[in-house]
């Protein structure tokens, strides 16, 4: 890519942002936008204008609202997995700032003024006149063996401790944000409850539910409450959410028939519907009458299937509460049997969060289904770099030409041209990379994972070490993919070599890369108009009740599972070239800085939690920082020991010295991420806990009586026996 592509690419993306911005600034003043803009706010029960200036309608009106509000607030309005992954975003943010400081006025002039591109062009004056301001101000203007290099291997060291030092300082503030949240005087169920998976076969004379409450009764005598058998339930759900479509079908009708009644025609048009496919075909039928006809037929199999599935389909995993939080998290960090597969005991999840289908699945099946989507998974990562490289082959002018001859006519000129040099093979990447996702959180799901917060946290990881091979395999050697597939098979110290030869030539491509997802990226995120579309094109056309309007804008979670692995991949993007070609770094600032600003700004306004992990994602994020830096540390001493400098082996310590401080911070702050603290459960509750509530908070809703006080007979339902131990 020539600057002129390159500069194009640069203010485009500028000014769509900008306009986006005031597009922005533009719709998030009407009311009539307000559940699109301020969904968190509207569903927090506030008013989205209430003590908001003429200041907050400007332009920066928002910015300033964002740099105002505190970590409380942030944890106040979308939980404390918001707040941890906006330290994760300042924290990138101030390795750049602090990096940068010294890095760019050293190494910028040290390139600058080296001599070797204009040395490689020899006497060929066009050829040296073709190189760019990029390629100038990089470290392949250094010339082979000069002690210039010193200057760059300084700055890799600088770089390390800087990294070391934030993420330190990081890890310590998230635990303590943790702790704070996991002592809170607040009653939270999970806090009473723990997940017993592979409770063994109980005796002839015994249910499930009565083996596990005489097992947990004798070792826990004091603290324990109650117990709760998983259940199979999907056809009990499958029944229940049947009755609940036909009670929204019945009161979307009741609004079409309300609307229907006018001064001249008062007793109105009731809505029918056919019976058949899609609605399609089949019987016409009063759409009130026979929703109501099929509730009364659905409730007596409902109930009956309730009373069969507590008695006759208990599974082998429970839920077992105590009286105390302090008991659940000992409990939870206690051996419970002899043998490792019998009687698992570890922290219950959050009850909206619970995968019910996996609970019961026993430990060889969840060792195994892990190990076999493992290698599922390094087959797709494998596989994905022949479509990756062929876009990265394909997406370029002179192939388009050579494959597509009838498009010569139009990426001849000149605009075009620029154009599509600027953006094209950007943007295939960037589309070709967003189709993985839900595959890689089906796949972590059909693990056996008990919650949805570690499958996302399983299926981020797994996206992370995606993206990375294959941007790093993938586009910077795409040109000889297989005969460096084969050069790591058969020598994998030489992918070091590898790289230092291969990712000097793409650094123009990455600084596009990174301009296109942080100006474009995030001026979508905060204008959000496709939200906006489909919000008011259904309220126009679809909904008719006010749960149908709030279902309309409801706008979900932060979306873990891409945000942070595509954050991810910015990390190591700017880490690997930060020292190659510093003029990354600025970009690498600006895409953290403006990220941590949109995502706060979102989390304050927009964004609701599905679930709340109280910061369980940091370790990961802290991992993959260090697995990030170190890729950019092997890289740097294949490309410095590639300028034949006889001092580049200075620069192997480092390698040891990121996993010594990875195990450090592992040893040191892991332990209360993986256990609740003994010390932090303790901490005295406002109010005495509503055990009935507890309990209750994790019976299903296709199981769950309609009044609290019915819990008993639930309770009673599952401990059908001739024998039976007391239930409490």
């Amino acid at each position: 890519m020539d600057i002129a592509s390159f500069v194009t690419s640069l203010l485009t993306s500028f000014l769509i942002f900008v306009v986006l911005v005031l597009v922005f600034t533009w719709l998030s003043r009407r009311p009539g936008n307000a559940p699109v803009y301020y969904p968190n706010v509207l569903l927090r029960g506030l008013d989205p204008w209430e003590g908001r200036g003429r200041g907050t309608r400007s332009p920066v009106g928002w910015i300033q609202q964002a740099f105002r509000a505190s970590e409380a607030d942030v944890v106040d309005a979308g939980g404390v997995d918001a707040a941890v992954y906006l330290v994760f975003l300042s924290s990138v943010l101030a390795i750049l700032v602090f990096s940068g400081i010294l890095l760019l006025p050293v190494l910028l002039p040290v390139a600058a003024t080296g001599h070797a591109l204009e040395a490689s062009a020899g006497s060929n004056a066009s050829a040296a006149h073709n190189f760019t301001i990029i390629e100038r101000l990089a470290l392949g203007n250094v010339e082979e063996g000069s002690f210039r290099l010193w200057a760059f291997i300084g700055s890799v060291y600088w770089l390390s401790f800087v990294t070391y030092f934030v993420l330190w300082k990081s890890y310590k503030h998230v635990s303590n944000l943790r702790a704070a949240a996991r002592s809170t005087s607040d009653v939270k169920p999970e806090e009473f409850t723990v997940l017993v998976r592979d409770v063994p076969i109980p005796p002839p004379d015994q249910s499930i539910k009565d083996s596990v409450d005489s097992y947990f009764r004798a070792l826990h005598p004091d603290t324990f409450y109650k117990a709760m058998v998983v259940t199979d339930i999907k056809k009990a759900d499958k029944i229940f959410q049947e009755i609940e479509g036909h009670k929204q079908k019945i009161v979307h009708a009741e609004a079409v028939y309300a609307e229907s009644k006018t001064t001249n025609k008062p007793e109105g048009t009731k809505p029918t519907h056919k019976t058949g496919f899609l609605g399609l075909i089949g019987k016409k039928v009063d759409t009130i009458e026979y929703c109501n006809e099929k509730i009364k037929e659905l409730l007596p199999k409902l109930e009956e299937e309730q009373k069969n599935t507590l008695s006759e389909k208990q599974q082998r995993a429970a839920i077992v509460v105590f009286n105390n939080r302090a008991a659940a998290a000992s409990a939870s960090q206690t051996l419970h049997a002899q043998m490792f597969d019998k009687w698992t005991v570890t922290e219950a999840p959050e009850p909206r969060e619970i995968i019910w289908s996996n609970l019961p699945m026993k430990i060889y099946d969840r060792n195994t289904r892990r190990s076999v989507i493992y290698f599922i998974v390094f087959l797709t990562v494998f596989f994905y770099l022949i479509p990756i490289s062929a876009i990265s082959a394909v997406t370029t002018l002179e192939k388009l030409r050579q494959k597509l001859p009838f498009l010569k006519v139009v990426v001849d000129q000149e605009i075009v041209k620029t154009v599509l040099q600027a953006y094209l093979p950007q943007l295939a990447l960037i589309v070709f990379l967003a189709l993985l996702p839900a595959l890689l959180l089906f796949v972590s799901k059909s693990e056996g994972i008990p919650s949805q917060s570690h499958v996302v946290r399983a299926a981020s990881g797994k996206y992370f070490y995606f993206i990375v091979f294959n941007v790093f395999l993938g586009i910077t050697i795409s040109s000889t993919l297989f005969s460096a597939l084969k050069t790591i098979i058969e020598n994998p110290t030489g992918i070091i070599d590898m790289l230092g030869r291969s990712l000097p030539g793409s650094a123009t491509f990455f600084l596009t890369f990174v301009a296109l997802k942080f100006f474009v990226g995030y001026g979508l995120e905060l204008s959000r108009l496709v939200p906006l579309i489909i919000f008011h094109l259904k309220k126009k056309y679809l909904c008719k009740t006010e749960d149908e309007v709030r279902a309309a804008w409801t706008p979900g979670d932060l979306g873990y599972n891409t945000r942070v692995p595509s954050d991810m991949l910015i990390v190591t993007i700017v880490l690997c070239y930060s020292v190659i070609a510093p003029l990354i770094i600025p970009f690498g600032v600006a895409y953290f800085a403006l990220g941590w600003l949109i995502a706060k700004n979102q989390v304050l306004r927009v964004y609701v939690p599905s679930y709340e992990s109280n910061g369980r994602m940091w370790p990961h994020m802290h991992t993959r920082i260090i697995a990030a830096l170190m890729i950019y540390q092997a890289t740097m001493i294949g490309v410095i020991t590639l300028k034949k400098f006889v001092y580049s082996s200075v620069l192997i310590p480092l390698i040891p010295i990121s996993l010594i401080f990875a195990y450090t911070c592992h040893t040191r702050f892991y332990p209360a991420f993986a256990k609740t603290p003994l010390e932090v459960a303790r901490q005295e509750l406002k109010e005495t806990p509503n055990m009935g509530a507890i309990y209750a908070a994790y019976i299903p809703p296709c199981l769950k009586p309609e009044k609290l006080e019915d819990v008993e007979v639930f309770e009673d339902a599952q401990s059908r026996t001739t024998s039976r131990a007391p239930s409490f």
